[in-house]
């Protein structure tokens, strides 16, 4: 599968000025491009989100989510750790 050439922040933001002050369609304008037309729907949802245009998560919210994720993943697997470890002593501390 092909890989994606990545668009820099500035690309994205210009493209998505285009077609807005453009009469060009989606399609023609990510032709133009050189880039697919859902990455350029995709860009204009997601500015349109970050000026407050759109309701969902801006950028900033979408990395702080997934560090919360991850950082709750860490935390529940040292949960578990603990509460296996707290089950060993236990159970070695009852034997004696």
């Amino acid at each position: 599968m092909p890989k994606t050439p990545p668009y820099t922040l500035e690309f994205r933001q210009e493209a998505v000025r285009l077609l807005c002050s453009s009469d060009r369609t989606i399609p023609q304008l990510a032709r133009e491009l050189g880039c697919s037309p859902q990455s350029l729907r995709n860009w204009s949802r997601q500015i349109d989100v970050e000026e407050g245009k759109a309701v969902g998560l801006t950028s900033d919210e979408r990395d702080e989510l997934r560090r919360l994720r991850r950082e709750l993943r860490t935390v529940t697997e040292e949960r578990e750790i603990l509460k296996k470890a707290a089950a060993f002593f236990a159970r070695e501390s009852g034997t004696r």
